[in-house]
C-alpha cells in the first residue's frame, strides 16, 4: 500500500512539441552513464520550470530546456574513475572533471545540429562574480540560458546528493543555494580591488533563485495534494475494515462452528480476496499506522512550504 512519489518525474517535463532536430540532440544523452543521464533530465525539467516562472517566451524555454538536456554531454569523455568516484575528488581529478565544459562545447561546435546549444555546455559552471570555470567570465558576459541552467544544476546536484525522496528537508538545500547569491569576501585587498565592478554580486542570479523557490513550492504543494488523495483512500479503507470488525468480533465469540462460518462470510464480504478474515485487527492497525504516518508527513510538508515562503534572497 506504499505509494511512490517521483520528485521530478520525467513525464512532468513540459518541453512542448519537440521536433526531430531537438530529438536528435536529446539522443546524445544515450552516451552518458545512467546517473549523469538522470541528472541531465532532472536539470532540464527544473530549467523548463524556471523559464516558465521567469515568464520566458515559449521559444526561449524550448531552447533553454534543450541546452539543459545536453549541458553535461562532455562527461562522456571523463574517465569513469573520476566521474563515478563516490568520495571527494582530488585537486587533479577536479581539474579533469572541469574539462567536461570545454569538451562539451567542442562537441557541440563540431556538430551543426548541436552548435546552437553550445552556450549551455560551456558556461553552466561560470559565476556572476567571475569565480567560476572554465574561463572565469563575469556578469552579463554569461549567457542567460547558462545562468538558469547553473541554478537548476546546483539545486539538482544538492538534492540528488542528499537523496531526498520527498520535499521534506528541501529548505536546507535552498539555504545552500541562497548562500551562492551572496558576494564572497575578498581574500586580500588586491583581490577586493579586482572585484570592485562586481561588489555585491554572488555566484548566481537572485531573480532565478526566487523562481526556483516557486518551482519548489509548486512541487511541494502538488505532493501534498497527491498525499491528501492517498490519505482519503486510507480513510475509506479504515472505514471498510472497521465495518468488517463488527462481524469479526461476533465471529470470534461465536459458540458454534455454524455461527462462526456465518459471521466469517459477512467479514469476507468487506475484504479483498487477498485479505485473511482472521487478520482483521492486524489489517486495521496497519492501516491506522499508515494513515497517521502520512498525516504527519503532510503536516511536515505544509511546514516546509511555510518555511520556503519565509526565505529571503
Amino acid at each position: 500500500m506504499q505509494e511512490k512519489f517521483d520528485f521530478y518525474n520525467s513525464t512532468t517535463i513540459k518541453s512542448y512539441n519537440l521536433n526531430d532536430t531537438i530529438r536528435y540532440q536529446l539522443k546524445m544523452l544515450d552516451g552518458l552513464d545512467a546517473f549523469t543521464r538522470r541528472h541531465s533530465e532532472n536539470v532540464a525539467n527544473i530549467t523548463c520550470r524556471l523559464c516558465e516562472n521567469l515568464h520566458m517566451s515559449k521559444g526561449f524555454t524550448v531552447y533553454c530546456t534543450t541546452c539543459a538536456y545536453i549541458h553535461d554531454i562532455g562527461k562522456i569523455f571523463i574517465p569513469p574513475t573520476v566521474l563515478q568516484k563516490p568520495s571527494k575528488l582530488t585537486d587533479e581529478e577536479y581539474e579533469i572533471m572541469k574539462t567536461h565544459t570545454t569538451i562539451g562545447y567542442k562537441m557541440c561546435m563540431e556538430d551543426p545540429k548541436l552548435r546552437p546549444y553550445a552556450a549551455g555546455t560551456l558556461y553552466h559552471h561560470e559565476s556572476l562574480d567571475g569565480s567560476g570555470y572554465p574561463n572565469g567570465v563575469k556578469g552579463n558576459k554569461i549567457p542567460y540560458e547558462a545562468q538558469i541552467i547553473r541554478v537548476a544544476d546546483e539545486f539538482e546536484a544538492i538534492t540528488a546528493k542528499r537523496q531526498y525522496k520527498t520535499h521534506i528537508g528541501i529548505v536546507e538545500a535552498l539555504k545552500i543555494i541562497i548562500e551562492h547569491t551572496k558576494p564572497s569576501a575578498p581574500e586580500s585587498l588586491s583581490d577586493g580591488i579586482k572585484k570592485l565592478p562586481h561588489i555585491g554580486v554572488g555566484k548566481i542570479d537572485k531573480k532565478i533563485v526566487k523562481a526556483l523557490f516557486q518551482v519548489v513550492i509548486d512541487d511541494t504543494e502538488y505532493e501534498i495534494a497527491a498525499r491528501i488523495d492517498y490519505l482519503k483512500f486510507l480513510k475509506s479503507e479504515i472505514k471498510r475494515i472497521e465495518e468488517a470488525m463488527k462481524y469479526y468480533h461476533k465471529m470470534v465469540s461465536a459458540h458454534s462452528d455454524d455461527n462462526r462460518e456465518y459471521y466469517k462470510a459477512y467479514v469476507q464480504g468487506f475484504l479483498y480476496a487477498s485479505e485473511d478474515p482472521e487478520k482483521c485487527p492486524q489489517i486495521l492497525e496497519e492501516l491506522k499506522q499508515a494513515y497517521n504516518t502520512r498525516k504527519k508527513h503532510i503536516d511536515q510538508l505544509n511546514k516546509e512550504v511555510k518555511q520556503i515562503k519565509q526565505l529571503r534572497v
